[in-house]
């Protein structure tokens, strides 16, 4: 028997266009069991504790960096079986970032905004007057507090947070073996290169992979719910609305990874 929230889930991914679509739903039917999924705006908005809410749980060491992270509860048991597999063939699949939350994605945006953290490029945000440039600067790796996919628990960046680690060597035989796998366990890509299908968002990241028989829930409620106004809290958030923070960014994923 599946939940009436699976239920919800299954609904959802019988509709995506993706050809590896079946693989979804086999594994939302697998991991149905005692599952309980918020759509509160606060736990939306990351504005909880991982590390006391009852769905989450550390992250075994054998799975991460040497950092303390967690995840939800099914999320990290759809990942300890897809990073089982990948070792089986001689694939080390290390997240180096999980759930974030809003003081955490508060201090990283902050810390870019005010110029303490230089961007990916070398120059300071600090150093752009416009505020709406400097935000959309600041938004090709990095989102605003609020608005992250890594607020839900479901989303994981793996072993570099360097495009181009991926492409040679271990980086590249990771990678290959996400693209080829990573559907089975239920994870997707959702930051490809842009181009036709997503004008917007943020750039490539080959390192992202979010858990879609829950992310997809948490995307729909954005997509119905969540406004701009809502964003709020921190250094450079009046620029939100100008910007369109929920169409272009918080919906624009790749099209595999989206509600039809």
């Amino acid at each position: 028997m599946i939940s009436p929230v699976y239920g919800l889930v299954l609904g959802i991914l019988l509709t995506l266009s993706a050809p590896n679509k079946k693989a979804f739903i086999d594994t939302a039917e697998s991991e149905s069991k005692d599952v309980f999924i918020s759509t509160d705006m606060d736990y939306i908005m990351g504005k909880f504790d991982p590390a006391t809410h009852k769905d989450f749980v550390l992250i075994p060491r054998q799975f991460r960096d040497n950092v303390v992270r967690y995840l939800r509860k099914d999320v990290m048991q759809a990942f300890e079986k897809m990073a089982t597999a990948a070792k089986q063939q001689g694939v080390k699949l290390v997240i180096v970032s999980a759930t974030r939350n809003f003081a955490d994605q508060k201090t990283i945006w902050e810390n870019k905004w005010k110029g303490k953290t230089k961007l990916d490029d070398g120059t300071r945000a600090s150093d752009i007057v416009d505020p709406v440039k400097r935000a959309k600067k600041i938004l090709l790796y990095s989102s605003m507090p609020g608005t992250s996919r890594h607020h839900w628990g479901t989303d994981v960046d793996l072993n570099a947070l360097n495009n181009a680690w991926f492409e040679k060597d271990e980086g590249k035989k990771l990678y290959h073996w996400m693209q080829k796998n990573a559907a089975t366990y239920g994870f997707c890509q959702v930051y490809g290169i842009k181009g036709d299908q997503r004008k917007h968002g943020y750039q490539e990241e080959k390192w992202h992979w979010s858990y879609l028989p829950q992310a997809s829930i948490y995307s729909e409620v954005v997509e119905k719910k969540f406004n701009n106004e809502m964003i709020a809290g921190f250094a450079g958030a009046h620029t939100a609305k100008a910007i369109d923070m929920r169409t272009n960014y918080m919906m624009a994923i790749d099209a595999a990874c989206t509600l039809p």
